[in-house]
Order: C-alpha cells, then sequence, then structure tokens
C-alpha cells in the first residue's frame, strides 16, 4: 500500500471569516491518525472560544478511534466556551454511516456545504457552509 495514499492528512487549519476555523481531514482516521493527529488537534481545541469546522468529506475510513478523535475535539472545544461541528457528513460517506451505526448522530453538530465550493487551499470556504437550518456559517 502506498504510504503517501494511507497517511491520514490535515489540511488546515485555515481561518474563515468571522473566527471560525475550518479544519479539513483527509484520509484513513484510525488508530494511526489518533497517533498522528491527536496533538494537532489539541492544540487547535485548546484555546477559549474556538468556533471549529471539521470537514471530513475527505475521509475515506473511520474506526472507533478516529470517532474518539472527533469526539475528543468536541469535548475539549466544549469545554472551553466553543463549538464544533461537522461538515462532509451528510454526503453519506464512512463518517455519516459510522455515526449513524453508533447512534451519534445527533451528538455532533452536522453542517452541510450545499454549494460544494472549496477555497482556493483546499478547505470548504465558510461562504458554502450552513448548518442544519439552512442559516449561512461565518
Amino acid at each position: 500500500m502506498d504510504e503517501g495514499q494511507y497517511y491520514p492528512r490535515l489540511v488546515g487549519p485555515s481561518r474563515a471569516a468571522g473566527g471560525t476555523t475550518v479544519l479539513e481531514l483527509r484520509g484513513e482516521l484510525d488508530i494511526l491518525a489518533v497517533s498522528v493527529l491527536s496533538d494537532q488537534l489539541d492544540e487547535i481545541t485548546g484555546t477559549q472560544g474556538t468556533d471549529l469546522v471539521v470537514d471530513v468529506r475527505a475521509v475515506t475510513f473511520i474506526d472507533c478511534a478516529g470517532l474518539s478523535l472527533l469526539s475528543r475535539a468536541r469535548y475539549r472545544t466544549r469545554q472551553r466556551g466553543g463549538r464544533l461541528r461537522l461538515t462532509g457528513v451528510s454526503g453519506g460517506g464512512s463518517v455519516a454511516r459510522l455515526l449513524r451505526m453508533t447512534g451519534l448522530t445527533g451528538t455532533f453538530e452536522i453542517v452541510s456545504d450545499e454549494t460544494g465550493g472549496d477555497d482556493a487551499d483546499g478547505a470548504a470556504g465558510s461562504a458554502g457552509l450552513t448548518d442544519t437550518a439552512g442559516t449561512a456559517v461565518a
């Protein structure tokens, strides 16, 4: 297996208008991803009032370790008065399947990306992000 394809990647974080941080995860979110990405994600979620949107559209596989990574980020963000939202889930990919299978769909705030547009850096742009009620996300 080509390590370049398997190796989990974190793209970003990129700052969007209004102080929202958009973070794109790519590849397989498994035990390897936890060991590679957890320190970086802890740094992002370690500040007060972080508004974080995690784009999981390019995640090709997720297991319980990957779900734990996302859950920990959500917990850390909330503990510090912030907010974590997931985008790229509504397309029915691996993250959506695991959230449904574990009954955790309602635990995470899901933001849809109706325009499907990306900014120049490849991270989802905030202009196209809407919450489940259709409200634009800053």
